[in-house]
């Protein structure tokens, strides 16, 4: 049973894993030829630098990304704060299960409705394009909000309610409380959130594509090139964002095995 257990843990990663790894491979091939390995090489990295319509798209992406992941994380943090705050379980359980629609639905479905919104607006407020960088920007945040939410909400659980009440005794007005004392103690959870929200706003193409018209992301600029000639340049590309993934995912481990070690040691 090991042995079929480890051949089928090697076939996962493998499936996983290895077509990043050819993608990383030929990122560094000299030759144009995505299928011939011709020499070792840095030039295609080199060629993003002069790459204007894949910078500009990187620009947006990160722009987005950036915007929607500190909005998200702001408003996912204080609507965790106020269903914490909720008495009722029943109107608990409702906010809820309307905070897990989004993750649950399909992006195609939740791409459309959104476009379909922004057009009937867009339309209704006369305006000669009703696509754009900010409804990008609210789709993206729509889609991040539920796991900033679900990322903060069991910081406050785990957080005695009784401090804030200790530090309002001592004089502290509740909202310089809440900063004092509660906002460090889920300040884990927060960073979770954002780190989520920003890595699921970097690689989103579903949402992005029907809601960007020209204001085109990267994941779109990527899908639009895979329809003419493949050069290496987008391997490179591809890699780096695969770096920059892989980083915030080894942060986001770290930052949630320090708070899981704490909260052992605070017991």
């Amino acid at each position: 049973m090991k042995i079929l257990s480890k051949l089928y843990m090697a076939l996962v990663v493998l499936f996983l894993y290895a077509p990043i790894a050819v993608m990383v491979f030929f990122s560094f091939n000299s030759g144009s030829s995505v299928w011939v390995f011709e020499g070792f090489s840095l030039a295609w990295y080199g060629e993003l630098v002069f790459n204007s319509e894949m910078l500009d798209a990187l620009q947006h992406t990160l722009l987005i990304a950036v915007i929607s992941a500190t909005a998200s994380t702001v408003l996912g943090t204080a609507a965790a704060v106020g269903i914490t705050s909720l008495r009722s379980k029943l109107a608990k359980s409702a906010i809820m299960s309307v905070t897990n629609i989004p993750m649950m639905n399909a992006d195609i479905v939740t791409g459309v409705s959104l476009m379909l919104l922004f057009i009937f607006f867009g339309k209704m407020l006369g305006l000669s394009e009703s696509l754009g960088f900010f409804t990008v920007l609210i789709a993206h945040i729509t889609f991040n909000l539920p796991y900033v939410i679900l990322s903060v909400l069991p910081k406050l659980r785990q957080t005695d309610p009784a401090l804030a009440q200790a530090a309002m005794d001592l004089g502290c007005t509740p909202v310089s409380a809440f900063f004092k004392v509660v906002l460090p103690s889920i300040s884990s959870g927060i960073f979770t959130g954002f780190i989520m929200a920003f890595t699921l706003s970097l690689d989103d193409f579903v949402i992005s594509y029907f809601t960007c018209g020209h204001y085109q992301t990267l994941p779109i600029v990527i899908y639009n090139m895979t329809k003419r000639t493949v050069t290496p340049d987008t391997y490179a590309l591809s890699t780096l964002i695969f770096i920059v993934v892989f980083a915030l995912m080894l942060l986001y481990n770290v930052t949630l095995s320090r708070s899981e070690k704490k909260r052992g040691m605070s017991r």
